[in-house]
């Protein structure tokens, strides 16, 4: 398994929107637009690979403040609870550190709320609908 930082535009990102449309929009009969997808080029957009092949995801963009926000975090669908996840997410923890970030928030959905706690995240008010389901605004001081 190797975890990297991944161009906009390149080969590596389509694999990237394929890996993120298959898992969370899919299911939600959800696509992604071109003026989304347009916005991504200044997030911090991170793979992780076996070989050539994106088994997942996640991006960081900047919310100003010294703070970033955690999006589209996926794992392919036989690969989740074995250990990618909590791997990925200590990538983009050390990333946003080394980028002088000292807040990393995120909009977490109510099935994967536990899985963050154990990482360290707390949850900031109740829950909320976006993309059709329950969210939690879930932070944690880095």
């Amino acid at each position: 398994m190797a975890i990297r930082i991944i161009d906009h535009g390149s080969k590596e990102y389509k694999q990237m929107v394929e890996l993120r449309k298959f898992i969370l929009r899919k299911p939600l009969g959800l696509d992604f637009t071109a003026e989304e997808l347009e916005r991504e080029k200044s997030d911090i957009l991170i793979g992780c690979f076996d070989d050539d092949k994106m088994e997942g995801c996640c991006m960081l963009t900047d919310e100003g403040n010294k703070t970033t926000r955690l999006r589209q975090m996926a794992i392919l669908a036989g690969l989740q609870g074995k250990g990618m996840g909590r791997v990925l997410m200590q990538f983009a923890e050390n990333i946003a550190r080394d980028r002088g970030y000292k807040k990393l928030t995120m909009h977490a959905r109510q099935s994967a709320a536990g899985f963050y706690e154990k990482l360290g995240y707390k949850k900031v008010g109740g829950p909320f609908m976006e993309v059709t389901i329950l969210h939690y605004l879930m932070e944690k001081e880095l």
